[in-house]
């Protein structure tokens, strides 16, 4: 069977902060083992984009180690795909990547390029093109945490995996 997982990545480290886990760094390739029950699976890291403000140490500094995680991602062999970060009169919002992720749920539904996709994520604007994608024939597992799941997407998929700290502890490999 073949198998993607597509991995929100904002959501998944506001998960792990509630777990106190966010400040470790993950095995992502054994993460994808432990969904998919076999290794190799693709996976793909989605997460809005920092970009420098002018004059901001700060900024740099996020943008920084932004980048030494995606960097750290991809050595493991996992994609990303990034959206934006929009600067608004209340703060920061991540843009566009929820709809990237129901891209991909789509696109590779409609061209046949999986069979499984674990969707990890517990935003639940995915549920339109969770049913579309299921409703082509694709099963689709919701990935959440046992400590705060998404009631939306534990009915609108096929199937559901919720992860709790002992589920994720072993994936921590160290703090940062």
């Amino acid at each position: 069977m073949r198998s993607i997982i597509l991995i929100d990545g904002g959501n998944f480290y506001r998960k792990l902060q509630d777990l106190g886990l966010a400040h470790a760094v993950f095995d992502y390739s054994a993460f994808g083992t432990l969904l998919t029950g076999k290794p190799g699976s693709q996976c793909t890291y989605y997460v809005g984009a920092i970009r420098k403000e002018r004059n901001s140490p700060k900024s740099e500094q996020l943008f920084a180690k932004q980048q030494s995680f995606l960097s750290k991602l991809q050595q493991q062999g996992i994609n990303t795909e990034l959206g934006y970060i929009l600067r608004s009169a209340t703060g920061y919002r991540e843009k566009g990547v929820d709809v990237k992720i129901a891209t991909d749920l789509l696109v590779g539904a409609f061209h046949d390029r999986y069979d499984r996709a674990f969707l990890v994520s517990s935003d639940t604007d995915l549920i339109p093109a969770v049913t579309w994608a299921k409703d082509s024939g694709k099963q689709i597992v919701y990935v959440g945490f046992a400590h705060q799941p998404s009631y939306g997407l534990l009915k609108a998929c096929s199937s559901s995996r919720l992860l709790s700290p002992a589920d994720l502890d072993p994936l921590a490999l160290l703090a940062i």
